[in-house]
């Protein structure tokens, strides 16, 4: 089985929440990807999407100076590097993400998987199939809890990140 240092995409970009929503679609689209962690005093604190500009901002009248931090999902899902296609695909079902930020082992950003970074390497497995309906089906909002990660990161193009996890506070063990 692969691991995600093997499939994910390194070269990672982050906003800060005080940027426009305007500057993060640009981010997005120079970069053609379709999110951005969030990142803030080196913490990752939320991500903000193609969607969620889409959902939470222009559907709602918002101009385009609107703060990222105004419509950007608090807080993170994420996976280590030396963990399994099968591991982060069973998290991304289970917390309904369709991306999901990859840590080292000091907890620092170091790229981003999607479900389709699996399929390109050839991981058609059961749970990235669950992951992909789970993902489909969903409602838009969800609540988790917050997991701050430290932000200076390998290859990152910013010194912010961001990570959010229905999971213990960082202080405590995983």
């Amino acid at each position: 089985m692969q691991k995600l240092s093997e499939v994910m995409t390194k070269k990672v970009q982050v906003i800060s929440p005080d940027a426009t929503i305007r500057e993060a679609a640009q981010q997005m689209r120079g970069g053609d990807f379709g999110m951005l962690p969030v990142g803030e005093n080196d913490r990752m604190i939320g991500s903000i999407s193609d969607r969620d500009i889409a959902i939470r901002a222009i559907a709602e009248g918002r101009e385009s100076n609107t703060k990222v931090r105004d419509v950007m999902t608090a807080g993170i899902v994420w996976a280590y590097e030396s963990d399994t296609v099968d591991k982060a695909a069973k998290l991304m079902s289970e917390h309904q993400v369709r991306r999901l930020p990859v840590v080292d082992s000091d907890k620092r950003l170091v790229g981003i998987v999607s479900l389709g970074d699996f399929t390109a390497a050839g991981e058609v497995i059961g749970h990235v199939s669950d992951a992909l309906a789970a993902v489909s089906k969903t409602s838009y909002s969800q609540t988790t809890r917050t997991l701050f990660v430290p932000l200076t990161a390998r290859g990152a193009h910013s010194p912010y990140h961001s990570h959010q996890l229905d999971s213990p506070p960082i202080d405590t063990p995983l």
